[in-house]
Protein backbone atom coordinates (compact mmCIF):
# COMPACT_ATOMS: atom_id res chain seq x y z
CA UNK A 1 0.00 0.00 0.00
CA UNK A 2 2.96 2.42 0.46
CA UNK A 3 3.24 3.24 -2.98
CA UNK A 4 -0.44 4.04 -3.57
CA UNK A 5 0.04 6.89 -0.73
CA UNK A 6 -0.24 10.14 -1.68
CA UNK A 7 2.60 11.50 1.07
CA UNK A 8 2.05 15.27 2.13
CA UNK A 9 4.11 17.73 2.03
CA UNK A 10 6.28 18.81 5.93
CA UNK A 11 5.09 22.28 7.34
CA UNK A 12 6.31 23.85 10.66
CA UNK A 13 3.21 26.33 11.33
CA UNK A 14 0.27 23.96 12.27
CA UNK A 15 -1.80 27.08 10.40
CA UNK A 16 -0.36 26.45 7.03
CA UNK A 17 -1.47 23.80 4.57
CA UNK A 18 0.84 21.30 3.19
CA UNK A 19 1.06 22.42 -0.04
CA UNK A 20 0.18 26.55 0.19
CA UNK A 21 -3.61 28.09 0.12
CA UNK A 22 -6.22 26.76 -1.93
CA UNK A 23 -8.85 29.01 -4.00
CA UNK A 24 -12.39 27.86 -3.50
CA UNK A 25 -13.96 26.02 -6.02
CA UNK A 26 -14.92 26.28 -8.88
CA UNK A 27 -11.94 28.76 -8.77
CA UNK A 28 -9.39 26.42 -7.59
CA UNK A 29 -9.85 24.20 -10.98
CA UNK A 30 -7.81 26.33 -12.95
CA UNK A 31 -5.94 28.28 -10.38
CA UNK A 32 -1.97 27.39 -10.14
CA UNK A 33 -1.77 24.50 -8.30
CA UNK A 34 0.68 25.61 -5.26
CA UNK A 35 2.83 22.17 -6.01
CA UNK A 36 4.00 23.96 -9.25
CA UNK A 37 4.09 27.82 -7.96
CA UNK A 38 6.40 26.80 -5.23
CA UNK A 39 9.84 24.91 -5.99
CA UNK A 40 9.31 21.33 -6.75
CA UNK A 41 11.44 17.83 -7.53
CA UNK A 42 9.19 17.09 -10.05
CA UNK A 43 10.18 19.68 -12.70
CA UNK A 44 6.57 20.97 -13.38
CA UNK A 45 6.78 24.43 -14.51
CA UNK A 46 4.64 26.91 -15.29
CA UNK A 47 4.73 26.87 -18.90
CA UNK A 48 4.32 23.00 -18.95
CA UNK A 49 1.10 23.22 -16.89
CA UNK A 50 -0.42 26.08 -19.20
CA UNK A 51 0.58 24.20 -22.82
CA UNK A 52 -1.08 20.99 -20.98
CA UNK A 53 -4.16 22.68 -20.12
CA UNK A 54 -4.31 24.28 -23.53
CA UNK A 55 -4.09 21.17 -25.46
CA UNK A 56 -6.54 19.24 -23.52
CA UNK A 57 -8.75 22.13 -24.09
CA UNK A 58 -8.77 22.14 -27.57
CA UNK A 59 -8.81 18.28 -27.65
CA UNK A 60 -12.21 18.02 -25.36
CA UNK A 61 -13.52 20.75 -28.17
CA UNK A 62 -12.99 18.05 -30.64
CA UNK A 63 -14.63 15.22 -28.40
CA UNK A 64 -17.36 16.89 -28.46
CA UNK A 65 -17.44 17.43 -32.14
CA UNK A 66 -16.83 13.10 -32.55
CA UNK A 67 -19.33 12.35 -29.68
CA UNK A 68 -22.44 14.65 -30.38
CA UNK A 69 -24.33 13.31 -27.33
CA UNK A 70 -21.32 14.73 -24.73
CA UNK A 71 -23.22 18.05 -25.15
CA UNK A 72 -26.58 17.25 -24.45
CA UNK A 73 -25.57 14.51 -21.35
CA UNK A 74 -25.15 11.54 -22.87
CA UNK A 75 -22.59 10.27 -20.35
CA UNK A 76 -21.94 10.69 -17.29
CA UNK A 77 -19.10 8.85 -15.81
CA UNK A 78 -15.53 9.63 -17.54
CA UNK A 79 -12.28 8.56 -16.54
CA UNK A 80 -8.78 9.46 -17.70
CA UNK A 81 -6.50 6.68 -17.48
CA UNK A 82 -3.27 9.07 -17.59
CA UNK A 83 -4.74 12.06 -15.74
CA UNK A 84 -1.12 14.04 -16.29
CA UNK A 85 -2.20 17.46 -14.15
CA UNK A 86 -5.95 16.61 -13.95
CA UNK A 87 -6.22 18.77 -17.65
CA UNK A 88 -8.73 16.28 -19.05
CA UNK A 89 -11.47 16.91 -16.23
CA UNK A 90 -10.60 20.64 -16.05
CA UNK A 91 -11.51 20.85 -19.97
CA UNK A 92 -14.64 18.65 -19.02
CA UNK A 93 -16.08 21.18 -15.86
CA UNK A 94 -18.63 22.47 -18.60
CA UNK A 95 -20.45 18.95 -19.22
CA UNK A 96 -22.53 17.08 -16.54
CA UNK A 97 -19.68 14.18 -16.24
CA UNK A 98 -17.86 12.89 -13.34
CA UNK A 99 -14.55 12.32 -14.24
CA UNK A 100 -11.97 10.16 -12.17
CA UNK A 101 -8.18 10.74 -12.84
CA UNK A 102 -5.98 8.17 -12.73
CA UNK A 103 -2.00 8.35 -12.04
CA UNK A 104 -0.22 5.08 -13.52
CA UNK A 105 1.40 4.22 -10.22
CA UNK A 106 4.81 4.33 -11.71
CA UNK A 107 4.34 7.44 -13.70
CA UNK A 108 7.73 9.19 -13.87
CA UNK A 109 6.11 12.51 -12.44
CA UNK A 110 3.68 11.93 -9.34
CA UNK A 111 1.03 14.87 -9.70
CA UNK A 112 -2.12 13.19 -8.16
CA UNK A 113 -1.00 16.38 -5.33
CA UNK A 114 -1.81 18.79 -8.12
CA UNK A 115 -5.05 16.82 -9.07
CA UNK A 116 -5.89 17.40 -5.98
CA UNK A 117 -4.75 20.37 -5.36
CA UNK A 118 -7.27 21.67 -8.35
CA UNK A 119 -10.01 20.01 -6.84
CA UNK A 120 -10.48 17.07 -8.83
CA UNK A 121 -10.77 13.48 -7.53
CA UNK A 122 -7.84 10.96 -8.41
CA UNK A 123 -6.04 7.56 -7.31
CA UNK A 124 -3.16 5.53 -8.62
CA UNK A 125 -3.40 2.75 -10.54
CA UNK A 126 -1.33 -0.19 -11.72
CA UNK A 127 -2.24 -0.69 -15.29
CA UNK A 128 -0.80 -4.03 -16.82
CA UNK A 129 -0.51 -5.79 -20.32
CA UNK A 130 -2.60 -3.48 -22.24
CA UNK A 131 -5.23 -6.86 -22.86
CA UNK A 132 -5.77 -6.78 -19.17
CA UNK A 133 -6.14 -3.16 -19.61
CA UNK A 134 -8.64 -3.53 -22.31
CA UNK A 135 -10.79 -6.83 -20.64
CA UNK A 136 -11.47 -4.41 -17.56
CA UNK A 137 -12.79 -1.49 -19.59
CA UNK A 138 -15.38 -4.32 -21.65
CA UNK A 139 -16.23 -4.77 -17.89
CA UNK A 140 -17.12 -1.69 -16.87
CA UNK A 141 -18.48 -0.28 -20.09
CA UNK A 142 -22.00 0.01 -19.91
CA UNK A 143 -23.80 -1.02 -23.22
CA UNK A 144 -23.48 1.96 -25.51
CA UNK A 145 -20.55 3.49 -23.95
CA UNK A 146 -17.81 4.33 -25.86
CA UNK A 147 -13.85 4.66 -25.42
CA UNK A 148 -11.73 7.10 -26.75
CA UNK A 149 -8.05 5.84 -26.73
CA UNK A 150 -5.15 8.21 -27.51
CA UNK A 151 -1.86 6.52 -28.13
CA UNK A 152 1.25 5.91 -30.58
CA UNK A 153 0.10 3.84 -33.61
CA UNK A 154 1.48 0.13 -32.30
CA UNK A 155 -0.38 0.72 -29.12
CA UNK A 156 -3.39 1.34 -31.26
CA UNK A 157 -3.36 -1.34 -33.65
CA UNK A 158 -3.05 -3.40 -30.67
CA UNK A 159 -6.28 -2.18 -29.27
CA UNK A 160 -7.57 -2.69 -32.48
CA UNK A 161 -6.60 -6.44 -32.47
CA UNK A 162 -8.28 -6.99 -29.47
CA UNK A 163 -11.38 -4.93 -29.58
CA UNK A 164 -12.44 -6.84 -32.73
CA UNK A 165 -12.19 -10.26 -31.41
CA UNK A 166 -14.49 -8.38 -28.58
CA UNK A 167 -16.97 -7.36 -31.02
CA UNK A 168 -16.95 -3.94 -30.14
CA UNK A 169 -18.24 -1.47 -33.13
CA UNK A 170 -15.96 1.74 -34.70
CA UNK A 171 -12.61 1.96 -34.57
CA UNK A 172 -12.85 5.06 -36.27
CA UNK A 173 -8.84 6.23 -36.50
CA UNK A 174 -7.65 9.66 -36.20
CA UNK A 175 -4.21 11.38 -36.44
CA UNK A 176 -3.64 13.66 -33.89
CA UNK A 177 -2.97 17.19 -34.95
CA UNK A 178 -2.25 18.74 -31.51
CA UNK A 179 1.07 19.71 -32.23
CA UNK A 180 0.89 21.01 -35.59
CA UNK A 181 1.94 16.94 -37.04
CA UNK A 182 4.81 16.66 -34.90
CA UNK A 183 2.61 14.07 -32.74
CA UNK A 184 3.13 9.87 -33.28
CA UNK A 185 -0.45 9.96 -31.62
CA UNK A 186 -3.46 8.62 -33.01
CA UNK A 187 -6.91 8.50 -31.90
CA UNK A 188 -9.54 5.44 -31.69
CA UNK A 189 -12.96 5.76 -30.75
CA UNK A 190 -15.17 2.49 -30.00
CA UNK A 191 -18.48 2.12 -28.75
CA UNK A 192 -19.23 -1.26 -26.96
CA UNK A 193 -22.53 -2.49 -28.94
CA UNK A 194 -22.57 -6.17 -26.32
Amino acid sequence: MTPCIFPLQKVKDINKTSSGVLEKWPMRLNALPPRIKNENDNGFTLKVYNEDNKIWKKRVSYYSVMLKSLSYGGYRNVMDMNAGFGRFAAAMRKYQVWVMNVVPFDAKSNNLGIIYERGLIGTYMDWCDITDIILEMHRILRREGTVIIRDFKDIILKVKEITDRMIWEGGTLVKDDDHNGSSQEMIMIFNNTN
